[in-house]
């Protein structure tokens, strides 16, 4: 059966777990810290982090342990893990497809950014090893958490990021606010279904459909495996589900398809 699938004009990126392999960095460091006092991050807790801002998502790690001494406070946990995690940034890698794809969109001209929930120093130290290879080819079309764009509060599962960086960074004119907001006109929820949202992680896929935009949602196997406290999309259906990056096929969506004999 053939799905029918809007004409994409530009394409958006989260990044982590998305476009590198940093969910590892993550975890490695939060259950190194845990492991001095015998727990562990388990991939049903981490389920419920993903996508989260640093901070809730320490507290909301942390109320899962809760005879923890009370030196390990959520301030000097996100310390300890910003120091482990910065001597690891630099040896992350693009996920597969990643590259591939990046590069087949920047080559045919479709405007393309990242919009992510990290801190800007943590993606500097995130992508400068990889800027030949990836992060270089989004003319610093990036918008972070912490950049003052987006209103404090307001990151995902709110739409802001996405809307922002499709009208600051690519020029869309998609206005703010939720799709079904009667302060969205007409022509603004036009144009946001031109757009493709890439995302891992829950909150993001419900980002991208309360910013109005066509998501591929692209979840770590691990993640579809959990229940419990992992959130639940609920009404916000991704529009399409792949495995890996690899398995995206562009003209499904009415982008220039790959060439044939591209690996």
């Amino acid at each position: 059966m053939t799905v029918s699938r809007p004409k994409i004009e530009y394409v958006l990126f989260d990044m982590d777990g998305l476009l590198i392999d940093s969910e590892r960095v993550y975890t490695d460091v939060t259950n190194t810290i845990l492991a001095k006092y015998g727990k562990e991050m388990t991939w049903d807790i981490k389920a419920g982090l993903m996508g989260k801002p640093e901070r809730d998502a320490a507290v909301h790690l942390l109320s899962f342990f809760p005879d923890l001494p009370p030196e390990l406070t959520v301030d000097t946990y996100i310390e300890q893990r910003r120091i482990g995690q910065d001597a690891l940034w630099p040896t992350v890698q693009p996920l597969p497809g990643a590259v591939r794809l990046v590069r087949h969109l920047r080559a045919h001209n479709i405007p393309i950014a990242v919009a992510t929930g990290s801190q800007r120093r943590n993606y500097v130290q995130k992508s400068a090893h990889l800027m030949d290879a990836l992060f270089g080819l989004f003319d610093g079309r990036v918008v972070c958490a912490d950049d003052g764009l987006v209103r404090p509060g307001r990151g995902k599962p709110h739409p802001d990021v996405f809307l922002v960086t499709a009208e600051k960074m690519l020029g869309r004119a998609v206005g703010l606010g939720e799709q079904e907001e009667a302060s969205v006109s007409e022509q603004e929820r036009a144009e946001r279904r031109k757009g493709l949202v890439f995302e891992d992680a829950i909150p993001g896929v419900q980002a991208g459909k309360r910013a109005g935009m066509n998501v591929v949602w692209v979840p770590d196997a691990n993640l579809l495996a959990v229940g419990g406290d992992a959130p639940k999309l609920e009404l916000d259906q991704p529009d399409q589900v792949i495995r890996s990056l690899e398995d995206f096929v562009p003209e499904e969506w009415g982008l220039p398809p790959y060439p044939k004999d591209a690996a």
